[in-house]
């Protein structure tokens, strides 16, 4: 698979925004308070890092293999976070992991939005569908940082 100059540039800014979003995930995962949330943070920072590795694949000229859409579906829509914070919590931790999370949430919109907007300048299917499938992990990524505001008493 050839690429042109101009997907060949989209995908490295595209790689530039997960390592990104890797390196952010990575400090939100240091700096929560509670487990829970510093877990899941790990692992967003683990599908990120997977994303690096699918644009360097396409960038290769090779089409990653990844899970279908549906598991990516169904593991936000699985995802039941307990309650870590109460009336009796520590509400300087509460506010912090809150600001983490909504800072997250910003994140997770603007990655989506480029995702959408970027993999129309493909003409390769088998591309588009890669970008289509990262595009929705980071909107499942969102709704599981929001479930877990939710269950918090943070939205």
């Amino acid at each position: 698979m050839i690429l042109t100059e101009k997907e060949t540039t989209i995908l490295k800014d595209l790689q530039t925004q997960e390592k990104a979003c890797m390196d952010h995930y990575n400090l939100c995962a240091s700096t929560a308070k509670d487990g829970c949330l510093k877990d899941l943070f790990t692992q967003i920072a683990k599908d990120e890092q997977e994303h690096y590795q699918f644009l360097g694949q396409l960038m290769d000229g090779q089409i990653p293999s990844y899970k279908s859409t549906d598991s990516a579906a169904s593991k936000a829509f699985s995802y039941q976070p307990k309650a870590a914070y109460n009336a009796g919590s520590n509400q300087a931790d509460k506010q912090h992991d809150a600001l983490l999370c909504t800072d997250s949430i910003g994140n997770e919109k603007m990655v989506s939005a480029d995702y959408n907007t970027n993999l129309f300048q493909f003409g390769n299917g088998e591309i588009r569908k890669c970008l289509n499938h990262i595009q929705t992990e980071e909107q499942e990524h969102a709704e599981m940082i929001y479930k877990y505001k939710k269950a918090n008493s943070m939205a």
